[in-house]
């Protein structure tokens, strides 16, 4: 997604004291309001007439229809109701790599930071799960003020280690997610595609709406190094020093694969899947979801 003139510099960003500050100014200018829900509620705006049925309350016929037509109708309402977002952030080893200033993990947690302030700044309800192989933090979904500290200070104190499991993860938390929701999932994605689209296929199946932000280094995605290379395994043992130049063209393929395969199995779950580079700004990001979260209220999907 090509940034725009208005777009923050990450360098910016990298000079700012805080997620909280960082948030802030990733968020700042962008539109905020209510959601519209299609489950039907009690809410003030009319959607349609259905027949009474037994069992529903007397206070909701249509005495008005009734008069006209001797016909007992019931109205229904578009329920305005509260988005409840699941961030997940990956913080295992390969996160923590960064060919500038940042790394992706330090990148990461500049969206995270920023999304789950927007979700909270529309009052609606965000929660934070912090993973590597298993569950580290978690911040169970929540609202208002408080919330927003308890995730930016959960996430000020995270520190990627270890080897990571997505699928795993995501197997774990599916059925403990009891009212659907968006589940953002911030990652390289560095992991067996298998297992990862497992997991996001269950969060679908339970009526969940998950939203996959690939975090990678513009270096992962070119390999255009000139000089030796001094390898070390992020989850895994082992140092090796390589020529970047004989094994570029096999790499990129390979992460060329890895990449078209996650589109692929996103596309066929009719998800999102939003590659992002850090060296765009944050802002993208939140550009993506406003974009996803405006196509289903349009499509009525969520």
């Amino acid at each position: 997604m090509a940034r725009t003139s208005s777009s923050l510099d990450p360098k910016v960003l990298d000079k700012l004291s805080g997620l909280a500050l960082v948030a802030r100014k990733v968020v700042e200018g962008f539109m905020s309001g209510h959601h519209r829900s299609p489950h039907r509620g009690s809410s003030v705006e009319f959607a349609q007439h259905r027949p009474y049925a037994a069992g529903d309350e007397l206070r909701r016929i249509d005495w008005k229809v009734f008069g006209r037509s001797d016909r007992l109708v019931v109205k229904e309402y578009v329920e305005e109701t509260t988005l409840r977002c699941h961030i997940l952030l990956d913080a295992s080893e390969s996160m923590d790599y960064g060919s500038g200033d940042w790394t992706k993990f330090e990148y990461a947690r500049w969206c995270v930071a920023a999304l789950a302030h927007l979700v909270l700044s529309q009052r609606d309800t965000a929660g934070l799960l912090v993973f590597d192989e298993a569950h580290r933090q978690k911040v169970p979904p929540g609202n208002g003020a408080p919330q927003e500290a308890a995730i930016l200070g959960t996430l000020e104190k995270a520190v990627p280690k270890g080897p990571t499991s997505i699928g795993r993860t995501l197997a774990l938390l599916a059925p403990r997610l009891r009212r659907r929701g968006i589940v953002a999932i911030f990652s390289d994605f560095f992991d067996d595609l298998g297992p990862v689209m497992e997991g996001v296929r269950r969060l679908v199946f339970g009526g969940h709406e998950p939203i996959l932000f690939q975090i990678l280094d513009p270096m992962e995605t070119r390999f255009d190094f000139d000089s030796f290379l001094r390898l070390e395994g992020l989850e895994a043992t082992g140092i090796q020093r390589v020529d970047p130049k004989a094994i570029r063209e096999a790499y990129l393929e390979e992460i060329g694969a890895h990449n078209r395969q996650l589109a692929r199995a996103a596309r066929s779950l009719s998800i999102d899947y939003v590659p992002v580079l850090t060296s765009t700004g944050p802002e993208t990001v939140l550009s993506a979801y406003l974009s996803s979260r405006m196509a289903r209220a349009r499509g009525g999907r969520f």
